[in-house]
């Protein structure tokens, strides 16, 4: 199936770094809301930060969002190491491939990580990058409704 994640895994500390490099990946796009913190509470866990700040040192990384709200992507921003793009109109990879060209990064040596098969998975798979799909960071939390939608999206990657 077109939607199918190169790599399905439960949480983002599951990531595999030796992996990564050995499918010669340089720089790694991670969505924001449900993925790299608590949907719209704009701060990262502890936890969370710490092993972004080392995937940094191991890769060019970057937050991928499409939220719009500037003041929110700045406040984001302000607290990371790496860079954080808004308004990234996920799936399409225009926003994603500027980004990779600045780096001098080819797409095939990137990774996209997310919560989303329609957005973060799809984007990959439109720039011709490794896709990771991961477990919403709060899924132990989320309301039942927001994990039946999540459940149905993910009927499309099982074939």
């Amino acid at each position: 199936m077109f939607l199918k994640p190169d790599f399905n895994l439960k949480s983002l500390f599951d990531i595999d770094i030796e992996k990564l490099k050995q499918k010669d990946i340089k720089a790694i796009f991670f969505d924001l809301d449900s993925t790299v913190m608590a949907s719209k509470t704009g701060v990262y866990d502890e936890k969370v930060y710490n092993w972004l700040c080392k995937m940094n040192d191991e890769f060019t990384i970057a937050i991928l969002s499409n939220n719009k709200n500037a003041k929110y992507i700045d406040n984001i921003a302000q607290q990371s190491c790496f860079d954080v793009i808004g308004f990234a109109n996920k799936p399409n990879p225009a926003v994603a491939l500027k980004q990779l060209s600045e780096w001098d990064i080819n797409p095939k040596n990137c990774a996209v990580v997310g919560d989303r098969p329609l957005t973060d998975i799809l984007l990959g798979k439109n720039m011709g990058a490794c896709t990771i799909l991961v477990d919403s960071i709060t899924c132990d939390t989320e309301p039942k409704i927001v994990r039946f939608v999540r459940f149905l999206e993910r009927l499309f990657i099982r074939h």
